[in-house]
């Protein structure tokens, strides 16, 4: 975990400003800090790596603030989906072959040339 000063200087493109606005639109959700700590936010690699990937869109792609809350929406929906595969893909690999085999006859054929689990 790092402190809100820290994950501040640790990137050049953003300010105090900017991420408390990011923390009011709920695109970073920081841990608030115990009183006995300052009260301050705190930060953990998920909401560092968070800060990285909306700079990233920024600059790779200028979406703008408006644009943002649904471009990160969508990420996350994208995230929470491949979560659920995975999920759902470790689970029929604990199946019997031949309950795995029926399940890939089931599936309708890729298009795009990939294959079905």
């Amino acid at each position: 975990m790092i402190g809100h000063d820290e994950l501040v200087r640790r990137f050049a493109e953003l300010n105090s400003h900017e991420l408390a606005r990011w923390i009011e639109n709920r695109w970073v959700v920081p841990e608030h800090a115990a009183e006995s700590e300052g009260g301050r936010w705190v930060f953990h690699e998920v909401d560092v790596a968070r800060v990285e990937l909306i700079l990233d869109i920024r600059r790779e792609l200028a979406v703008d603030d408006e644009a943002m809350s649904l471009v990160l929406g969508l990420l996350d929906q994208v995230y929470s989906l491949r979560r659920q595969m995975r999920r759902l893909c470790d689970a029929l690999e604990q199946q019997p072959p031949d309950v795995r085999e029926a399940i890939r006859r089931a599936l309708p054929p890729t298009r795009g040339g990939g294959s079905a689990p």
